[in-house]
């Protein structure tokens, strides 16, 4: 009997870079019963007041048991449950472990989890964002203060004790990313104003196949909404989609609807039912945001299309033992 594995995904980014917001837009569009969802930041070997004691930060390697991350990776990857740690960020402690089966995808989303060879072989599609560090300071503080109970000047600090350790761990791993999301301002609007109406551009690396876009680019119009450019990402080619954050709710439900035909997998949602992003207490929309979540789902259908004939191998232990077992004579 034959079985398809699960589809992986990682999304890193620093502390507030949306990486929750990204994944909850793909739950939403994939259907949340196909969708196994796996924080690595339940993997932190201390709680909140053990990381004070010992002076130590959660973006730091040492601060994360990386190698039990690796292992349940690797059971995710031939679809075999895990016993997932949980870290409560309301409270700054460690709970009750989740039993986890993986379904059709799994989203894996932190810190560190580009961190080794070992965890990045697992993934089928890799995700780096990779906002300006203004408009993430401005994202953690209002983040971390109307839902984690911080005043903002703890908030900085604390941002400012973090820095060698995003600067060391967490923005390296740009380098190991497929698609790397980047939300911008357009020039002379300060990160404090920002709203929904951000630009969005993925930076599509030639690491894996991307689809075909070009069907979504109209260059008879001067609000196309989204364009593609050939281009060079540290220093190596790379195709630049750009999605303009003045694109008209009008203009972006058509370019939904036209990224939904090739999606027949996806049950075609509305426009007000993803790409929601929270504001302190309140939810908003952004239809650049809506684009860039479902053109990341497109790419996750196009790997689960890609190895649906594929048989489903055993995991890498079973075939060990295989291969130490001595063949009768």
């Amino acid at each position: 009997m034959r079985r398809q594995r699960p589809i992986i995904l990682c999304i890193v980014g620093d502390s507030a870079a949306g990486k929750t917001t990204i994944t909850s837009g793909l739950v939403k569009l994939l259907g949340p019963d196909r969708v196994t969802h796996v924080c690595t930041d339940d993997y932190h070997k201390y709680d909140r007041h053990e990381r004070k004691e010992l002076n130590i930060t959660a973006l730091h390697p040492d601060c994360n048991y990386l190698d039990i991350l690796e292992l349940h990776l690797e059971r995710l990857h031939y679809g075999q449950p895990i016993l997932k740690p949980v870290y409560d960020h309301a409270t700054g402690s460690l709970v009750r472990p989740e039993y986890i089966r993986p379904a059709e995808f799994v989203i894996v989303e932190g810190l560190l989890g580009f961190t080794t060879a070992t965890m990045r072989q697992f993934y089928d599609v890799k995700v780096y964002l990779n906002p300006p560090e203004d408009l993430r300071r401005v994202w953690k503080i209002k983040r971390d203060t109307s839902k984690r109970g911080y005043a903002r000047e703890e908030v900085l600090a604390e941002m400012e004790k973090r820095e060698p350790d995003s600067r060391d761990f967490i923005r390296p791993q740009r380098q190991y990313a497929d698609i790397v999301v980047h939300f911008h301002l357009d020039k002379g609007v300060a990160p404090e104003d920002a709203g929904a109406n951000l630009n969005a551009q993925l930076t599509l690396r030639p690491t894996i196949p991307h689809p075909d876009l070009s069907y979504l680019i109209d260059d008879k119009r001067t609000d196309s909404g989204i364009r593609l450019e050939l281009g060079r990402a540290d220093g190596k080619p790379a195709d630049f989609l750009k999605i303009d954050g003045r694109v008209t709710p009008n203009h972006a439900a058509a370019l939904e609807q036209a990224i939904f035909q090739h999606l027949p997998d996806v049950r075609p949602l509305g426009a007000n039912e993803f790409g929601d992003y929270s504001d302190r207490t309140e939810i908003r929309h952004s239809d650049p945001l809506a684009l860039t979540q479902l053109l990341l789902t497109y790419h996750l259908l196009r790997k689960y299309n890609d190895v649906r004939a594929l048989p489903f191998a055993p995991p890498v232990a079973a075939l060990s033992r295989l291969q130490s077992t001595p063949m009768p004579t």
